[in-house]
């Protein structure tokens, strides 16, 4: 079985555009840490690749829900005096909430989706802030690789 090294972008990367979203979410499943493990890596990398001079002093909560089969993972972001904290779990009064399922999240911040087909295609579902849940992804700085 292959283990997925979420904490390693081009890695990641390579993962994601390697496999389908089943087989993606399969291998997941079945590494140790589950879907937990690998988003816990991956959105500890979103918080690195945050670039505090793109935010411009601006303030938000983003509520991420992220559908697996063992069912919906909840993470909170909170981006505030130049810093960007996540944590598990829901947050009160989000500026904007995001669902998506966990394959093409990782499909996503990896690059290799398109969030607009995405949301027309009905994939990603964004309640609250419309123009907000479009500008903010650009406060981050995706790695190459």
């Amino acid at each position: 079985m292959s283990q997925i090294d979420a904490s390693d972008f081009s890695s990641l990367k390579g993962t994601v555009e390697a496999k389908s979203n089943e087989e993606l979410v399969s291998t997941i499943q079945q590494q140790e840490g589950g879907v937990d493990g690998v988003l816990d890596k991956v959105f500890a990398g979103m918080s690195e690749s945050f670039n505090p001079d793109k935010a411009a002093g601006q303030q938000a909560v983003v509520q991420y829900e992220i559908g697996a089969p063992d069912g919906t993972h909840e993470y909170a972001m909170r981006i505030a005096d130049g810093r960007c904290e996540i944590e598990r779990g829901r947050a009160e009064s989000p500026r904007v909430t995001i669902r998506i399922g966990l394959g093409d999240f990782l499909r996503l911040i990896t690059g290799g989706a398109n969030g607009m087909q995405l949301f027309m295609t009905g994939k990603l579902k964004v309640s609250g802030d419309l123009f907000f849940a479009q500008t903010y992804q650009s406060w981050f700085d995706r790695p190459q690789g």
